[in-house]
């Protein structure tokens, strides 16, 4: 994501916008509601809300945006195509440091196993170490979490970030890539690894002892500065936080209403599900400091513009009690 939301992929955030934009068009005469458009990768948070049943009898509107990864999404989110944004712990701070009117009002914490270095079977590279001389295509952006972990991991190798060649690509097409063979290693989260790993790659290094595993949802500052949106979002988080518990105590149910919802293969999806079970907490003291710590390893690396003090980009008033 670097020091600009500008270089995420445009094509894929300008097609949401504008999908958005038609939606909001078709008034029908009726008095105009609240409505959060919330924002979502993979259809992750939709589809586990709509299994739990948590979005009926709703007193406001809310309209989904589906992105495939976080650049995209936070730069909506920074043009105010979209209320909220769910994503990993860097990128969301690499947004605010880049600018971004929001805040952190949510967060959730999944097994860090859930994000790895990963290569194609048969590859000649065994370790991490094995990495120099190679490249390496890191999704979805600069300052991901997976290119936190590529450099961590390298710095724990005692291998020399510059004898990598770091690459970055979105999700989705570092996936077609990776499975067509034309990536060499991949750094890589969540329904994308688990699919590669199922089809045979092999993990080098995972997120264990490196990531801290936060998944955090982010508001922007104008739905926040807006009385009505922030009652509807207080109530949403609090309808998000039951369907996480619905989750994880019926996780076959959930995993079926994820496979129809994303293609994917029911076996596969029961993986995802237990390894992304999570319920969203407040982003307190306990989201707060293993994140700071991230975000000074990061700045010290060089890889954050500007220091970032986490507390000012967090409200947990939000969060429902």
């Amino acid at each position: 994501m670097g020091g600009s939301l500008l270089l995420s992929d445009r094509r894929t955030f300008l097609a949401g916008a504008a999908a958005l934009g038609l939606a909001a068009c078709g008034g029908t005469g009726k008095a105009a509601r609240t409505k959060l458009v919330l924002g979502d990768q993979v259809h992750l948070l939709q589809s586990k809300a709509e299994a739990a049943g948590t979005l009926k009898h709703l007193a406001y509107d809310i309209e989904w945006a589906n992105f495939v990864g976080a650049a995209p999404l936070l730069e909506a989110l920074n043009a105010g195509a979209v209320d909220t944004a769910p994503a990993g712990d860097l990128p969301v701070v690499l947004a605010a440091a880049a600018g971004a009117p929001l805040k952190i009002v949510a967060a959730s914490v999944s097994s860090t196993r859930d994000i790895a270095i990963i290569v194609p079977p048969g590859s000649p590279i065994h370790n991490v170490a094995g990495l120099a001389g190679h490249r390496v295509i890191v999704s979805s952006a600069r300052g991901s979490i997976s290119h936190y972990l590529l450099l961590e991991a390298l710095k724990e190798a005692k291998v020399d970030r510059k004898a990598v060649d770091i690459g970055f690509m979105l999700p989705n097409d570092a996936a077609a890539a990776f499975a067509a063979g034309r990536i060499e290693a991949w750094a890589t989260f969540g329904t994308y690894q688990l699919a590669a790993e199922q089809r045979g790659a092999r993990v080098l290094r995972d997120g264990q002892g490196i990531n801290t595993g936060l998944l955090l949802i982010a508001a922007s500052q104008a739905a926040l500065d807006d009385t009505a949106k922030r009652e509807a979002l207080t109530n949403m988080l609090g309808r998000f936080r039951t369907a996480g518990q619905w989750a994880q105590s019926h996780s076959e149910a959930y995993a079926g209403v994820f496979a129809k919802a994303t293609g994917v293969d029911p076996k596969l999806a029961k993986l995802i599900v237990d390894r992304q079970s999570s319920v969203l907490v407040a982003p307190d003291a306990a989201v707060i400091t293993p994140l700071q710590r991230v975000v000074d390893r990061f700045h010290a690396d060089g890889e954050l513009p500007v220091h970032i003090d986490v507390a000012r980009i967090v409200d947990a008033s939000v969060f429902p009690a």
